[in-house]
């Protein structure tokens, strides 16, 4: 399963959850406005993917960047 960091209010974080949706990814989204240390971690590069491995993809990034992210 797969982590989408973002928060309520971030467009980019739309776009990322319609690709991750349109690839067909399992996901939970994750809103770091809800977390000070993931405030701090995330806050000026959302939406990020992140693994279960803790491998993680930084916006921008589009479907082709996202599959080759997915297959490892």
């Amino acid at each position: 399963m797969l982590t989408l960091f973002g928060t309520s209010a971030c467009h980019l974080c739309e776009l990322a959850e319609a690709l991750l949706v349109q690839a067909g990814a399992g996901f939970e989204h994750v809103d770091i406005s809800e977390s000070d240390d993931l405030f701090e971690r995330y806050g000026t590069t959302i939406p990020v993917v992140r693994t279960e491995e803790g491998r993680e993809l930084n916006w921008p990034f589009d479907a082709q960047m996202l599959a080759e992210f997915l297959a490892g």
